[in-house]
């Protein structure tokens, strides 16, 4: 023990503190190869298996091993039990929550991710009737029932007789007849058959009695759809934006349907945009009315002179605040052609980021546009879902197709002489009178000079440049809502019938229930003084008997800019700055 200490102690002396392996060299180390080189050259030879000539492996390589290693897993209870556990009478009461605060548009279900959807939502419909069909096809195949390799010599049938046959039948057409007059007093048609007398008068088979133009198939194309769908699927929130002339014209039900049946975990939102070319008692009157459905926003698209811009960058933060657990959510704009989805991206983001144009179908794909930093904004190409009841004057005057490659266009202008009046047209053109659309088209083209051959009229292009005028604006025109009265204009002030409504002019004021949260935008201080202003100049001019022009001009007064912005809602540019350096 003594002399091994004392050798120890040697060693450290004479600073040999190696482990005396120093001069012990590395197999195929030599004055040529290095230890690296060596390593790297086995990394090479031994990094693959040896292989016969039959392909059967005879050496498997370093990391190879045909034996398995031995694992364990940690005995525990929590393996076999359920991750989240909840009670019956508690999914019960809140599943009549849910169902109970689904119909408020403006109620949102939070962390819907910690909840069994599928249980709450159980579907109401049947599932084996509704696929009742698909289920019989894929058990009995066509090819094993009929043909020479059929499985059994007599079909399966419901019934045993041809009387049974003909009962079961006659049963069949009297349910079909009950759906399709229930269907009649839905949709409000069962006047019209009752007055015609024939209660198959009103059936649509889907065929036309005439031929349709194709460019009245624009927006329809599976091209447009793709699109669609993919601004659908990559959207958090989405904004259908319809024309404040025309709101209930310009929906998109088929697809409000799609994505209420498909994605209800995704938010959506109206905005009325165009709302400078209506009344401003008709478009709050289309704002309440819609807003019983879906949060609704009145907007007017323009860069320098905007309206309802920070009421929808307010909704947009809120909506955002529903998504707190991702960094940045995406908001998709769709909407029928020429509706204003690029004008509206361009207003929110004050500088012109989307190409822009006054015919329909000038965005033909989806861009992505950064409004700030975690709020992302998707154009949509215009959509057209087909609807058999639109004729094609319908589809024409929705702005769908471009109007200088239509054929005929004549023929839709009296369409378009019935949505607006007629002192509108005489005004706008500085005409004294007409007697019908032709001879309207005949004037405006001696007016303006544009005469063919022999002195005729060219009314095929005075009838595009009138149809021109009536869709961008120039002649006023709108569709009221239903429950509107021309008595609102002058008995009513906006502010009253708010009150009735339950006092939603574009703010979003309801509260919140059971673990919902509202979206509620401040009360615009301004309103009431406005509105009041403008019922105190109405009485004025009716005591003092003033002209039918004045009376026009009030009547189609629409929203004004200084009107409509709320102090501290609208986001100044320093603001917009402040969020994108965020």
């Amino acid at each position: 023990m003594g002399s091994g200490k004392k050798e120890a102690n040697r060693k450290v002396r004479q600073g040999k503190t190696g482990d005396g392996m120093a001069n012990v060299k590395m197999k195929g180390e030599n004055f040529y190869r290095d230890q690296k080189k060596v390593k790297t050259l086995n990394m090479f030879s031994k990094g693959k298996a040896r292989r016969n000539a039959a392909g059967d492996i005879t050496q498997a390589a370093i990391y190879q091993s045909k034996e398995t290693p031995n694992a364990r897993i940690e005995p525990n209870r929590k393996w076999f039990t359920n991750t989240r556990v909840i009670a019956q009478d508690s999914l019960t009461s809140f599943r009549e929550a849910v169902e109970k605060n689904q119909s408020d548009p403006y109620s949102f279900l939070l962390k819907q991710n910690k909840l069994p959807m599928s249980l709450i939502r159980d579907n109401t419909k049947n599932g084996v009737k509704q696929h009742e069909a698909k289920i019989a096809v894929e058990q009995r195949p066509f090819q094993d029932t009929f043909g020479p390799k059929a499985q059994r010599k007599r079909v399966k049938l419901d019934v045993s007789s041809l009387q049974d046959l003909a009962g079961h039948s006659e049963k069949m057409h009297d349910q079909y007849l009950d759906r399709r007059e229930q269907a009649q007093l839905l949709s409000g048609n069962a006047a019209q058959a009752e007055a015609s007398g024939d209660g198959w008068a009103d059936v649509d088979d889907g065929n036309s009695a005439a031929a349709r133009e194709p460019i009245f198939s624009k927006g329809q194309s599976k091209r447009i759809y793709n699109e669609l769908y993919k601004v659908i699927d990559s959207s958090d929130v989405i904004i259908h934006v319809l024309d404040a002339r025309d709101p209930e014209g310009t929906r998109c039900r088929s697809i409000e349907k799609y994505i209420q049946e498909e994605a209800p975990h995704k938010n959506v939102l109206f905005v009325l945009n165009k709302c400078d070319l209506v009344p401003t008692n008709i478009a709050a009157q289309w704002v309440r009315t819609l807003s019983k459905e879906r949060p609704t926003l009145a907007f007017h698209a323009s860069i320098n002179n905007s309206y309802g811009k920070g009421s929808l960058i307010q909704v947009l933060r809120q909506f955002r605040s529903l998504h707190s657990n991702r960094k940045q959510i995406s908001v998709g704009i769709i909407g029928y052609p020429n509706t204003g989805k690029s004008s509206i991206i361009n207003t929110l983001r004050k500088k012109k980021v989307c190409t822009v144009a006054p015919i329909p179908g000038e965005t033909k794909v989806w861009q992505y546009v950064t409004l700030m930093k975690s709020i992302y904004l998707i154009d949509c190409p215009g959509v057209v879902p087909p609807n058999q009841n639109d004729t094609d004057a319908d589809i024409l005057l929705r702005g769908v197709v471009r109007i200088e490659n239509v054929q005929n266009p004549e023929q839709y202008v009296a369409a378009a002489l019935q949505k607006c009046q007629k002192k509108h047209i005489l005004r706008t053109y500085e005409l004294k009178e007409y007697a019908d659309h032709i001879d309207l088209l005949e004037q405006l083209a001696r007016k303006s000079g544009k005469l063919m051959k022999g002195g005729e009229a060219d009314v095929d292009g005075v009838a595009k440049s009138v149809l021109n005028d009536f869709l961008r604006g120039k002649i006023p025109w709108f569709v009221p809502p239903k429950d509107w009265t021309p008595k609102d204009k002058r008995g009513k002030s906006a502010a009253e019938g708010a009150e009735e409504e339950g006092g939603r002019t574009g703010d979003l004021d309801r509260l919140n229930k059971i673990g919902m949260q509202d979206l509620r935008a401040k009360k615009r201080k301004r309103d009431e003084a406005d509105v009041e202003g403008e019922d105190d100049n109405a009485g004025q001019k009716d005591h003092a008997a003033a002209e039918e022009d004045e009376d026009d001009e009030d009547e189609f007064q629409s929203f004004s800019v200084d009107d409509g912005e709320e102090e501290g809602v609208e986001v100044s540019s320093d603001q917009e700055d402040e969020d994108d350096d965020a």
